[in-house]
């Protein structure tokens, strides 16, 4: 169990940030890879309303099981996002889906990205290419986060600390969109 410390911010040219990213001293662990996640949920929303996620994900034919939720003791956003996460990897994503299922939980929310993973040995930097929009995040000590954002250009200010979940809330207030998932055909569907 760790705390992930992680920004997101926006990005207008994916290219130009590899680019940028390279000049920083990045590598390319993960060349560009679809990734698609669930999370599971009480029908009554019960982990939403703490704070929490539980996630089957599929990155490239590899599947993980996450458990985030609020640290002890420090907030969950300052200038940053703070998560408690604990995860693993998993033989069959579709067979732990029906676990869960099995067990009352339910599908609550389908996000996808094609995601890319840079690394600089102290910390991550991902490219998510969303269909809302794309998106970098840089995870690392908050003080490399600062840091390596200088390098790359990007303010505070645009700084996000929120969820692809919340994040596309927003996206479907402001483009009236009754969507209930983050996904390529979803999105493309309602334009």
């Amino acid at each position: 169990m760790s705390i992930e410390t992680e920004i997101k911010f926006r990005v207008d040219d994916a290219n130009g940030l590899a680019a940028r990213l390279r000049e920083a001293g990045f590598r390319e662990e993960t060349p560009r890879t679809f990734e698609s996640n669930v999370l599971f949920d009480t029908a009554d929303r019960k982990m939403r309303t703490r704070t929490e996620i539980l996630r089957i994900r599929n990155y490239g034919g590899r599947w993980v099981i996450t458990h985030k939720r609020l640290p002890d003791g420090i907030p969950g956003e300052d200038v940053h996002k703070h998560r408690i996460e604990t995860e693993t990897q998993v033989g069959d994503g579709e067979v732990l889906a029906q676990v869960f299922r099995s067990i009352g939980l339910v599908e609550a929310f389908r996000y996808e990205k094609w995601r890319s993973e840079w690394s600089d040995g102290q910390g991550h930097c991902v490219i998510d290419e969303t269909p809302i929009g794309v998106f970098a995040e840089l995870e690392g000590e908050a003080e490399w986060i600062d840091r390596t954002a200088g390098k790359l250009g990007v303010e505070r200010s645009q700084y996000i600390t929120l969820s692809y979940g919340r994040l596309f809330e927003q996206w479907c207030a402001e483009h009236n969109c009754a969507v209930k998932d983050l996904t390529f055909d979803a999105i493309g569907n309602s334009r």
